[in-house]
């Protein structure tokens, strides 16, 4: 077994002690389905699920008549004593509640109300039963929340992910997996249920050579990590293409992120040593100098899954809703670690935070949770939070202990417009960089961002392939530039009361 054990003795306790109504939240269906035959004590456990309606525990085999709606069940084991001596398992119940508006203004639901019913039966000793719901969505309605207890059942943490390679070589009759890739795959399989583990297990075994594990298994994890990314539709898996070369500049904080990866890739040897887990980064400034590709490197440079968190996913229509759906990213990049979770234009995500109305206080509720997880968590979720304007930003989220470090990013010196010149041009024209004056560019380019001088250079190659040109020439660059505003121009006022701002509050500068 790969028990947690506070909630397989807990669940125990709960029965014996006669608790009406307990809620096993977990993706470990089966898992549940094991405690809850441990916990029964004797008594016959009945379950009602989605696909067969009222059946028996074990076998799954449907009472008669088959197909009985949770309603129907429920209505069933209400009178007299039908549940006495009883369990009764509940699954796939997030879709049998409705709305207060649907049940109709101050009134319960008819699923809610038998429930509170059989609860309140328990409580009065009138039937010694306990009725189990098990769900991977949390959701009580209120009239049910004094009667119910919640139990968290979660993923299988490494040393149980060990555990569970060693029981299926064992069982395979295959030779122990070495020490260093058994300790690599407990930390890559993290965030994934046991059957899913024992699946890509046998599949890992079936598709070696010589039916023994290598490190060619981690791709297949790491496939099926992104899986749980697409059917969650909350996060999205960013390919990792961009590397640390790719930036142009922002030194320091390009040696600050390579600190901060040498701990990430030894993450245990360094918690052994005394290092604290790093929790992540603020890069703040001028927009188009480098901040989603220094989000995007990171992933890269860490080698691990980049996540990107796009708040209008989070949120929902209905109450509440909005607020899980943080909660479930919270749990996703967790269970995924090690990873770096990039949370874009984080300004307008928690912007008008204190300022009142219906919307802020969903906003509130949502930096809340996102400010806790930060000043609490010790997993190996690496935040990269990017902002164009701080000004937007509550000021709690700038204090210690939320991010390692704030950088702030302007807009790039001469010897940065040099590289990100030789960067981009180097990808799309390299026969041509030693025949272009590079330094001509540069001085023709203060107050250009990277993004300008990108665009600089891609329209540049297009208006030389249009005329015919075999080669790109410095005069056609400068032709671009001479018919470019720069960021400096267009944003001039903005961009002083920026550099001021982020000077003022001693932000340490990401270039040198």
């Amino acid at each position: 077994m790969y028990a947690f054990p506070s909630v397989e003795k807990n669940l125990k306790r709960y029965v014996d002690a006669g608790f009406p109504i307990l809620y096993i939240h977990t993706f470990e269906e089966v898992k549940a389905d094991r405690y809850i035959s441990d916990a029964a004590g004797g008594k016959e456990i009945i379950e009602w699920n989605g696909s067969e309606g009222f059946v028996r525990f074990q076998s799954k085999q449907p009472f008669n008549p088959p197909g009985r709606s949770l309603e129907a069940t429920l209505e069933l084991l209400k009178k007299g004593k039908e549940l006495d001596r009883k369990l009764l398992v509940i699954k796939d119940i997030e879709r049998q509640w409705t709305t207060k508006e649907e049940a109709g203004q101050g009134g319960l639901d008819k699923v809610t109300a038998l429930l509170k019913g059989i609860a309140y039966k328990i409580r009065k000793e009138e039937i010694d039963a306990t009725v189990v719901i098990v769900s991977s969505v949390l959701h009580i309605p209120e009239p049910l929340e004094k009667l119910t207890t919640v139990l968290e059942l979660g993923l299988p943490d490494e040393e149980e992910i060990g555990s569970i390679i060693d029981l299926s070589m064992k069982n395979y009759g295959l030779p122990a997996v070495n020490e260093r890739l058994r300790e690599e795959m407990s930390t890559v399989f993290k965030g994934l249920s046991e059957a899913e583990i024992e699946d890509l297990l046998h599949l890992a075994i079936s598709d070696s050579d010589d039916g023994e594990l290598t490190s060619k298994a981690l791709r297949l994890i790491f496939d099926q990590k992104r899986q749980i990314i697409l059917k969650a539709g909350i996060l999205e898996m960013i390919p990792l293409k961009e590397g640390i070369d790719d930036i142009g500049g922002l030194e320091v904080l390009k040696g600050w992120l390579q600190k901060k990866a040498k701990v990430f890739k030894d993450v245990k040897a360094a918690k052994e040593f005394g290092v604290a887990i790093p929790k992540g980064v603020l890069i703040a400034g001028v927009p188009g100098c480098g901040k989603s590709l220094s989000a995007k490197a990171a992933g890269k440079l860490f080698d691990v899954p980049l996540l990107r968190l796009d708040m209008g996913r989070l949120m929902g229509k209905y109450l509440g809703e909005s607020e899980e759906n943080m909660r479930k990213a919270i749990r996703l990049a967790e269970a995924i670690s090690p990873c770096v979770l990039w949370v874009d234009e984080l300004e307008k995500a928690f912007a008008g935070v204190s300022s009142g109305g219906k919307g802020a206080e969903v906003t509130t509720r949502l930096f809340g949770t996102f400010l806790t997880w930060m000043q609490e968590k010790d997993s190996a979720a690496f935040v990269v939070a990017t902002a164009n304007d701080i000004t937007q930003l509550p000021p709690e989220l700038m204090r210690k202990g939320r991010f390692d470090e704030i950088f702030y990013v302007a807009l790039p010196n001469e010897e940065e417009r040099r590289k990100i010149f030789e960067i981009h041009l180097g990808k799309r024209r390299k026969a041509d960089i030693d025949k272009i004056d590079i330094d001509k560019l540069v001085s023709q380019t203060e107050g250009y961002s990277g993004a300008d001088i990108e665009g600089v250079v891609g329209e540049s190659i297009e208006n030389a392939f249009v005329k015919g040109s075999s080669e790109l020439t410095t005069k056609d660059i400068l032709d671009c530039i001479h018919s470019t505003h720069s960021l400096s121009e267009i944003m001039k006022e903005p961009l002083k009361e920026m550099a001021k701002l982020y000077e003022d509050r001693k932000f340490k500068k990401a270039s040198r």
